[in-house]
């Protein structure tokens, strides 16, 4: 056996089944054991973006890491925007990172660049293989290093002469790393605080779409407090049946009226919410500066543990309808196309379980009253704002839930960031529907300028913000990717083209012009 041989079979002995790459000569000696093993899954993505992208949605849908196979630093770099995103999302990620053979560093050969500082500028583990016969008990650590604290994202950086010189034997990822956990008195603290009329539980990580959901209903309940959830969330269920949780708006404004007057604040698997970006005049955070921050568990914290913990202390309410989403399917629109329109088509045909990836941008928010009270779905956000998340996310989604049909709510310019993720749905037989919303342009930044106080848009603006002057064609760009497409006008076009899409596998894609 060689380096890469030992590697292969440790990711195998640690039930590591999936491989999101785009190899290059480096990691040849990686491609050819990853050849000798068939069982473990290898998914070529045309772009480095869409292999770190796919290996977050993967993550947030199976709570299983996949390995991602990235050549030296200018492809981690093509990656790291997503693995930012994946990042903000807790999302567990395990980069091999190729690198060329440690006695090739010292000239400076092409591809030679900074392998450790562009991975310890996203990852929270990285190491250098330094030996062959240690590339095993590296992957090893690296794998439990990724499942730890709820979700990490590890690199291994393996030169090319770790992986083909000779090594012995495989190595099994021990357990991840106990999850630490807050004080009794803290969780007395935080139980008072919650009794406090008006008090708020911000909550995020599984208890958005597990059942921890329900206990956390039941011990706000039993407080008086108000239960709530970040705008961004890696993940949470939303329509039919799911918890009634109230969701923080987007806009810093919005968010100043929502937690006005609360007496006191307990951030459960989440951080102090802050405004999406500084404006002039505005603060940073909406939280009132009379409420009182209690940070009583950490993102890498043991979450379900603290909720239980509350709930000794609280109590738990019985749950009646009113704390669950009811079902109200509204009826197929016709006429012209409008946003509104389209979340209510949407929220008419989405089957049960579905998963919608939404990278709609500024088409979102008028798509969600109605998705509201669709049936019982998931919903995963971009977490990290780092665009290009929408197309390669529901990749991993779909590879990690293959009998769930996945609906991408996407914007035309954020999706041409990583279009080359059509290229990979359509070769491994996806069942993903792509939605583009085609507004000409990015219009979040034409927002983002006016809310700087900017009303006035000349010519050099127009520019940097429209995607005219050719236009983007996402039929065609679709279809060269291998994807049967249609464009709609009207409402009737729509509705039967998401119908057929939902009532068929595969990966279809709908450009919308609005």
């Amino acid at each position: 056996m060689n380096g890469a041989e030992t590697l292969v079979k440790t990711l195998l002995a640690s039930g590591v089944r999936v491989c999101f790459a785009n190899p290059g000569t480096s990691e040849m000696h990686f491609v050819a054991a990853l050849d000798r093993h068939p069982d473990l899954r290898c998914i070529l993505c045309l772009f480095e973006g869409g292999v770190s992208g796919a290996a977050d949605g993967y993550f947030r849908m199976s709570g299983e890491v996949a390995a991602t196979l990235l050549h030296l630093a200018p492809g981690f770099g093509n990656a790291f925007a997503n693995l930012h995103n994946a990042r903000k999302a807790q999302s567990g990620v395990l980069n091999v990172m190729g690198d060329h053979a440690d006695h090739h560093l010292r000239f400076e050969a092409p591809l030679k660049g900074d392998t450790v500082g562009i991975s310890q500028a996203v990852s929270h583990w990285t190491r250098v293989c330094s030996e062959p016969g240690r590339v095993a008990t590296d992957a090893a650590d690296a794998i439990q290093a990724a499942r730890g604290g709820n979700g990490r994202i590890a690199t291994l950086i393996l030169p090319a002469n770790m992986a083909w010189d000779p090594a012995e034997a495989q190595a099994v990822a021990p357990p991840p790393v106990p999850l630490r956990r807050p004080l009794q008195d803290e969780v007395a603290a935080a139980a008072r605080a919650l009794r406090q009329p008006g008090a708020i539980l911000l909550l995020d990580g599984p208890a958005l779409w597990s059942d921890l959901g329900l206990l956390a209903k039941r011990l706000t309940k039993a407080a008086g407090a108000r239960l709530m959830q970040p705008f961004f969330a890696a993940r949470f269920r939303r329509g039919a049946g799911s918890v009634a949780i109230e969701r923080m708006a987007y806009r810093i404004e919005d968010n100043l009226a929502l937690l006005h007057g609360a007496p006191a604040l307990v951030l459960c698997g989440t951080t102090r919410p802050a405004g999406f970006f500084a404006y002039p005049g505005r603060p940073s955070t909406p939280d009132d500066p009379d409420t009182r921050l209690i940070d009583l568990c950490s993102r890498d914290m043991d979450i379900d543990w603290t909720l239980r913990a509350l709930a000794e202390e609280i109590g738990e309410a019985d749950l009646g309808p009113g704390d669950f989403t009811a079902l109200s399917l509204p009826p197929l629109p016709d006429g012209p196309l409008t946003l509104e329109k389209l979340g209510q088509s949407l929220a008419a045909l989405l089957p049960e379980k579905a998963i919608i990836v939404d990278e709609g941008i500024t088409a979102s928010g008028h798509l969600a009253p109605a998705l509201k009270q669709a049936r019982g779905h998931d919903v995963l956000t971009i977490t990290g704002g780092s665009i290009g998340f929408g197309l390669p996310n529901a990749v991993g989604a779909a590879v990690a839930c293959p009998e769930r049909k996945v609906v991408v709510l996407e914007g035309d310019g954020s999706g041409m960031y990583t279009l080359q993720s059509l290229w990979t749905m359509a070769r491994e037989g996806l069942d993903v529907t792509t939605v583009v919303f085609a507004n000409r342009g990015y219009q979040i930044l034409r927002e983002e300028l006016a809310a700087m106080g900017v009303n006035e848009v000349g010519r050099n603006a127009s520019q940097m913000f429209d995607v005219e002057g050719p236009r983007l064609d996402w039929v065609a760009l679709a279809q060269g990717h291998g994807v049967q497409a249609v464009r709609v006008e009207d409402m009737a076009g729509f509705n039967a083209a998401f119908a057929e899409a939902m009532g068929q596998r595969g990966p279809r894609l709908i450009e919308v012009l609005c």
